[in-house]
């Protein structure tokens, strides 16, 4: 059986994960109580987060307009997540792209910068 405290560690390492591919912290513990809880409503989510439920509104917002997460059409909505494995996939692949797209800007983004030096030298 696994203790509190290798749960906890392992709950703060998918935490940090999370926010290091672009979520917020609030965004990333939203995803996992969703993921690790089932469809919920916001005011479950609210509850068991400690959060606001007007905080929570722009992480829910947030979430679904990434298609991190998805919202019932009833009225109060429950809210579910993805698999995390596709989350991971979708974060990475992200990153990937913003990396590939300064590679390629490389040159240009050096001529600018070479440009801003040159211009703070001469004042």
């Amino acid at each position: 059986m696994i203790g509190k405290d290798a749960t906890k560690l392992s709950h703060e390492r998918v935490l940090k994960a999370l926010v290091d591919l672009g979520l917020s912290e609030m965004e990333a513990e939203v995803y996992i109580f969703l993921a690790t809880k089932g469809p919920q409503k916001a005011r479950n989510i609210a509850a068991a987060l400690k959060f606001y439920e007007r905080q929570l509104d722009g992480s829910l917002k947030n979430l679904g307009e990434k298609g991190i997460i998805s919202a019932t059409v009833e009225q109060p909505a429950k809210f579910s997540a993805i698999p995390f494995g596709k989350l991971l996939d979708m974060l990475i692949k992200a990153h990937l792209k913003e990396a590939q797209d300064i590679e390629q800007n490389r040159e240009e983004i050096l001529s600018d910068w070479h440009s801003m030096i040159t211009e703070g030298s001469a004042s």
